[in-house]
């Protein structure tokens, strides 16, 4: 055999093994796809109630930046925003990954049957009826999830829970009661002390990594770290001359999983600016990730 022929049979085989693996990965694409439906089913019929179910939980103090870290991984404008209190319902976002890159993408809500929605303004809206429907008008945080199924090219295969922030002060005119912290502290423990729930512990940069009280919720019911994610938010608002080096490093407060750092959109780049998605690459191996950017919104 000469050498010719000996390197494209050697090409053949590797790009042979390499479909071998890529179909491979693909078929454990599907299973994953079908056992978070399964989950996601078993949790609907109640079985939370008497066995653990693998989640994905964020956790955070009122305005630390949940909404904007979830919109990121969606990949789509559509949660509430504002001051103070937003959140006031848990939010479980089952995500479903779309593999034809020109779908639009819908969601739809458990509370709303028959109903499915392209204009994600519009979901934001019904997230604030059906919140208001449950919890009121005045503010009151209720622990009745709403559950939200989004389909789209730009999103992973996961199931999301997005809690209430915590909360210390009840506002001014509103039905929380004074007790409103011990209610949305016990609302997350009731969460993320299930020892099979990922915590996504999202926590400000300008604030004191020993002082969150997100991380010490998620210390007391995760003592090692081992089911904990450290993601730290508004690195780009810290004081001069600071930097958040060693808690992205773990040398303040160690996880076992570690810590991400993440520049989100300000108030005003919301105002003015969308978050669209413009491609996402080929996926080797079927790992899904998108590349984003801003452009400047349409004033009508």
């Amino acid at each position: 055999m000469c050498i010719r022929d000996r390197v494209s049979t050697q090409s053949t085989w590797g790009l042979l093994i390499q479909g071998r693996k890529m179909s491979e990965n693909g078929m454990i694409w599907q299973q994953l796809r079908k056992l978070i439906s399964i989950v996601d089913e078993l949790s609907d019929i109640g079985l939370q109630k008497y066995i653990q179910l693998p989640r994905i939980a964020t956790l955070g103090t009122q305005s630390s930046g949940k909404s904007s870290v979830l919109e990121h991984i969606v990949g789509i404008d559509f949660l509430p925003r504002g001051d103070g209190v937003v959140t006031r319902r848990p939010l479980e976002l089952r995500l479903v990954h779309l593999n034809d890159q020109n779908q639009k993408p819908w969601a739809v809500f458990d509370e709303i049957p028959g109903e499915k929605f392209t204009d994600f303004l519009v979901v934001r809206k019904k997230i604030d009826e059906v919140t208001d429907k449950i919890a009121g008008v005045s503010k009151n945080i209720v622990d009745k999830p709403i559950v939200l199924h989004v389909y789209s090219p730009t999103c992973p295969d996961m199931t999301l829970i997005d809690l209430p922030g915590i909360t210390r002060i009840p506002l001014k005119d509103s039905d929380q009661p004074s007790n409103i912290e011990e209610i949305t502290k016990r609302m997350a423990l009731k969460y993320v002390s299930d020892r099979r729930t990922i915590i996504l512990c999202v926590i400000p940069a300008n604030i004191d990594l020993t002082t969150s009280e997100a991380l010490q919720l998620s210390k007391k019911c995760d003592e090692s770290g081992l089911r904990t994610i450290g993601v730290i938010t508004k690195i780009d608002i810290m004081d001069k001359g600071t930097n958040a080096k060693k808690s992205l490093m773990g040398q303040e407060v160690p996880l076992r999983l570690g810590y991400v750092g993440v520049k989100l959109r300000s108030q005003q780049d919301i105002i003015d600016l969308s978050l669209i998605h413009i491609s996402e690459p080929t996926r080797p191996l079927y790992i899904s990730y998108a590349v984003f950017c801003l452009k400047k919104k349409k004033k009508k």
